[in-house]
């Protein structure tokens, strides 16, 4: 099973790649840069349910 770290860092690097491939033309690159907000936003919800999660354990590490 995937952590949440390498689920986030996976999403991220996709994320790259597409916003790069898609960079030649004007819509297209807006496209990317598009995407590349909903990735980071998805990402950045994932890490805070995480970090909700692990406060609502009580553990000592609490980062993701």
């Amino acid at each position: 099973m995937m952590t949440y770290k390498a689920f986030l860092k996976t999403l991220m690097v996709a994320g790259f790649a597409l916003s790069l491939s898609a960079c030649d033309q004007g819509p297209a690159e807006d496209a990317g840069e598009e995407l590349d907000d909903v990735v980071t936003d998805t990402g950045n919800a994932v890490e805070d349910a995480c970090e909700d999660a692990k406060e609502g354990m009580d553990t000592k590490d609490q980062d993701c």
